[in-house]
């Protein structure tokens, strides 16, 4: 049997703040799951963006 989606668990978009800046083209986006119970305000996470290679911060976007 199919468990019901009741779950606090969703799915978000984290985009790169420093990118959009950079004026290089392209964009460095990740997909990962967040609790909306937990944490309700938007998810801000240190992830590698392979156009810049470096570790920039990424921020949820809607």
């Amino acid at each position: 049997m199919a468990k019901k989606s009741k779950d606090a668990r969703v799915q978000v978009i984290l985009e790169c703040t420093e990118h959009k800046t950079s004026g290089m083209p392209g964009t460095s986006r990740y997909v990962t799951t967040k609790n909306k119970k937990n944490t309700p305000e938007r998810l801000e996470l240190k992830k590698y963006n392979p156009i810049l290679k470096k570790y920039t911060i990424h921020k949820e976007i809607k």
